[in-house]
């Protein structure tokens, strides 16, 4: 079992790419937005892909490992950014970490803490 609530490990990079993740994400009809879920309450998190193609959505979180979130993709009534950069729900579920570049805030995300379903 993985904890949501572990602070100090994150899903290895590239372990998004062995699950449907990215076959589904790419049957998704282009101009279509996907919802990412909090895996311990069911709260919307991310909103993705947002001001970019899903094509590019792929393409940055494959090259830096992890689902990768930007600004306008984040439901901020959901998230909070620490000082530290590490990335929680409101909730207290460890989603993964603010590693901006030059781009601005790039939110790196462990796929299985935005794997829930909708609140019901």
């Amino acid at each position: 079992m993985y904890s949501q609530y572990n602070r100090h490990y994150a899903e290895h990079s590239g372990y998004f790419e062995k699950t449907t993740f990215r076959k589904e994400c790419e049957q998704t009809e282009e101009g279509k937005e996907i919802t990412f879920y909090d895996s311990n309450t069911g709260k919307p998190l991310f909103v993705a892909p947002r001001g970019r193609t899903m094509s590019k959505f792929l393409l940055e979180s494959k090259m830096h490992g992890w689902p990768s979130f930007r600004d306008s993709e984040v439901v901020w009534d959901n998230v909070r950014v620490l000082s530290d950069g590490e990335t929680v729900s409101v909730d207290g579920t460890h989603l993964g970490h603010n590693l901006p570049d030059r781009s601005g805030s790039r939110y790196c995300i462990n796929l299985v803490s935005v794997a829930g379903n909708p609140e019901a």
